[in-house]
C-alpha cells in the first residue's frame, strides 16, 4: 500500500507555497542553511509567544527540515504552544469569506499548520492530538468549496494533518474521524480540491478503509457507498483530461477494499467507472504492476460472486497489459 512520508507531505505543501503569497515580511526571510541547535530551536519556539517575533518564529521552524526529527516533542512539551498554534489558526476563521482578508492571514496559519502536522507525524504523539480533538480545529478549513489559492494552502495544510494522522494504520483514530465526521469533508475536497488535495483526500479515505470500522461505515448504508463512489468515478472521469497515476492508484486501492465487502459488489453494478476499461486511463497504470494487479484483483472480487456478466469481466481483463 502506498503511503507519504512526512517529507513528501513537506514536499508538497512546498510545491504549492504556502508560505509564498503575497505576505512581503516573509519574502525577506531565507531557509536556514545550516541546522540549529536544539537551543536555537526552543528560542524560536519560546518566540511564538511574543506577537511580534511568531510570524518569524512560525516560518523559520516550518520551513528548516533538519530539525524536524526532534521538533514534534519539543512542541508539544513546551508550555503552551500548541494552544497558541491553534490560536493563530483559528484567527483566519472570522476572514474565512474573504478571500482578500484571507490571504493575508494564510501565511502564518499555514506555517501554524505544519507544526502541527509535524506533531501529528510522530507516533508517540498522534494520540495526543487525538485526545485533544485538535483535528476539529481544521474542519473549516476542509468545509470551504471555495478554489482561490489561499483557500486550497488551508485546504492542503489541513489534509496533510489528517493524513499523517491515519498514515499508520490505527483503529483508535479511525474511530475518532468517523465520529467526527471527516467523511464528508474528505469527499468535499475529493471534489473541490487541486490534483494534490484530491489525492491526499483519497489517500485518509483509503487508509480509513483499511480499517474494519471504516469499511463497515461506507457498506453499512447505501447513500455512503454511492456517494463515495459517485465521486470516484467523477475523478477517474476527470483523469482523461488531467491525468494523474499517482491519484488512480489511490482511487483503484479504494474501490479494491469495498469490493471486499458482497453488498459493495452488488453495487458495483450501477458505480463502477467506466473509464476503468478505457485504454487512456489503464495506460496510466501500464508501467505500474503493483496498480494493475488491484485492479486485476478487483475485477475477480466482482467477478467471483457473479455480480457482473462474467464476459464483461473476461472483455475488460483482456485490455489490461499482461
Amino acid at each position: 500500500m502506498s503511503n507519504f512520508s512526512f517529507a513528501e507531505w513537506s514536499n508538497l505543501l512546498d510545491q504549492w507555497g504556502a508560505s509564498s503569497s503575497s505576505s512581503s515580511s516573509n519574502a525577506d526571510h531565507k531557509p536556514e542553511k545550516t541546522i540549529p541547535t536544539t537551543t536555537s530551536v526552543e528560542k524560536l519556539i519560546k518566540e511564538i509567544e511574543n506577537p511580534l517575533t511568531r510570524e518569524h518564529a512560525l516560518f523559520a521552524l516550518s520551513r528548516n527540515r533538519g530539525i524536524r526529527a526532534n521538533l514534534a516533542p519539543l512542541l508539544w512539551n513546551s508550555t503552551g504552544t500548541i494552544y497558541l498554534l491553534l490560536q493563530e489558526i483559528t484567527t483566519a476563521y472570522r476572514v474565512m469569506s474573504s478571500p482578500d482578508l484571507l490571504a493575508r492571514a494564510t501565511n502564518n496559519v499555514c506555517n501554524a499548520l505544519v507544526l502541527l502536522q509535524c506533531v501529528a507525524s510522530h507516533p508517540d504523539l498522534k494520540m495526543n492530538l487525538i485526545k485533544a480533538n485538535v483535528p476539529y480545529y481544521l474542519y473549516p478549513f476542509l468545509e470551504a468549496k471555495n478554489k482561490e489559492k489561499q483557500y486550497e494552502y488551508l485546504r492542503l495544510t489541513s489534509l496533510g494533518i489528517i493524513g499523517a494522522l491515519v498514515k499508520v494504520d490505527n483503529a483508535e483514530i479511525v474511530h475518532f474521524l468517523l465520529q467526527s465526521e471527516i467523511v464528508p469533508l474528505c469527499l468535499r475536497c475529493m471534489e473541490v480540491g487541486n490534483e494534490i488535495s484530491k489525492t491526499v483526500a483519497t489517500f485518509i479515505i483509503q487508509k480509513i478503509l483499511v480499517q474494519d470500522e471504516g469499511l463497515r461505515y461506507f457498506c453499512s448504508f447505501a447513500e455512503r457507498f454511492f456517494a463515495l463512489t459517485r465521486v470516484m468515478g467523477t475523478m477517474v472521469d476527470k483523469l482523461v483530461e488531467e491525468p494523474s497515476s499517482r491519484l488512480l492508484k489511490h482511487i483503484i486501492r479504494c474501490f479494491v477494499r469495498l469490493s471486499d465487502c458482497p453488498r459493495a459488489c452488488d453495487g458495483f453494478k450501477i458505480s463502477l467507472p467506466s473509464k476503468f476499461r478505457d485504454a487512456t486511463i489503464l495506460n496510466l497504470i501500464r508501467d505500474d504492476p503493483e496498480a494493475l494487479e488491484w485492479l486485476r484483483q478487483l475485477f475477480v472480487n466482482i467477478a467471483t460472486g457473479n455480480r457482473v456478466s462474467p464476459s464483461l469481466i473476461e472483455e475488460t481483463l483482456s485490455l489490461l497489459p499482461s
